[in-house]
C-alpha cells in the first residue's frame, strides 16, 4: 500500500485496512472466476486502487450523496471509492452475473455498508436517481451519457454539479467531440496527480448534466 499511502497520505487506518484487503481477495476470487486480468492483479494498486482512487482527487463526495457505478465490472471504481467514501451511497450494476457475484462476495467479507450490487443494466433502472453516475472504460463518453442522463437528478448537494464523472485513456476527442453541442464538459489527466507512467494517457472526464 506504498503508494497508495504516497498519493493519499492521511488515510484512516480503518480504510487503508480494507483496502489492503482487496488485493488477496480479489487473487482468491480470481482463481475460481476470472474477472481480473493475471497483469492487472500483479499490478492491482496501480491499475485499480489508485487508477479508481483518481476520482478522489477530482471530487469530494459530501456525506449522503448517491453514486451509480455504471458498469463496474469487478467493482471499479466503486468499491475502492467506497472505502474512500464510507459516508456517501454506492449502488453497482453490471450486466454480467459472475461479475456481480465477486463483486457482492466482496462487499460482505469487507462489511461494507454504504454499497449495493446487482445485475442489472443501466436501462433496466427504473424510478431511481442518483447525484453522480461514474464509470471506467466501459463505453463512448456520449454514449454513457445518453444512458445516464435520466439516472442523475436535479438536486445539487456537491460543490461540482451533478452529472457523469468517467474514467478514460487515449486521445478522446472524437468521444468528447460528440457529445451535444452545449453540453459543459472537461478533461482532467490523472497524471497531474499521480505522476506514474500508467497514468499518462488517462484522464477523469467530467460531463455535466
Amino acid at each position: 500500500m506504498d503508494l497508495v499511502q504516497k498519493y493519499f497520505p492521511g488515510l484512516p487506518a480503518t480504510t487503508l485496512e480494507k483496502l489492503e484487503r482487496l488485493k488477496p481477495l480479489y487473487r482468491e476470487w480470481n482463481d475460481k472466476i476470472n474477472v481480473i486480468s493475471r497483469k492487472d492483479i500483479d499490478n492491482f494498486e496501480t491499475h485499480h486502487l489508485l487508477h479508481s482512487l483518481a476520482m478522489a482527487r477530482f471530487i469530494k463526495f459530501q456525506p449522503g450523496t448517491t453514486v451509480l457505478d455504471l458498469g463496474t465490472g469487478g467493482g471499479f471504481p466503486g468499491i475502492p471509492l467506497a472505502i474512500y467514501f464510507p459516508d456517501v451511497k454506492f449502488t453497482l450494476i453490471d450486466g454480467i452475473g459472475k461479475k456481480i457475484k465477486v463483486v457482492q462476495e466482496v462487499i460482505e467479507a469487507l462489511e461494507l455498508k454504504n454499497v449495493s450490487a446487482a445485475q442489472q443494466r443501466a436501462e433496466e433502472l427504473k424510478g431511481k436517481t442518483f447525484d453522480f453516475v461514474i464509470s471506467r472504460a466501459v463505453a463512448p463518453i456520449d454514449k454513457l451519457y445518453e444512458w445516464s442522463y435520466r439516472l442523475i437528478h436535479d438536486k445539487h448537494k456537491n460543490a461540482l454539479p451533478n452529472g457523469l464523472i468517467a474514467l478514460k485513456g487515449g486521445n478522446l476527442r472524437n468521444e468528447l467531440h460528440a457529445l451535444r453541442k452545449g453540453i459543459y464538459k472537461e478533461q482532467t489527466p490523472i497524471h497531474k496527480w499521480i505522476p506514474l507512467e500508467y497514468f499518462e494517457e488517462k484522464y477523469v472526464v467530467y460531463v455535466q448534466k
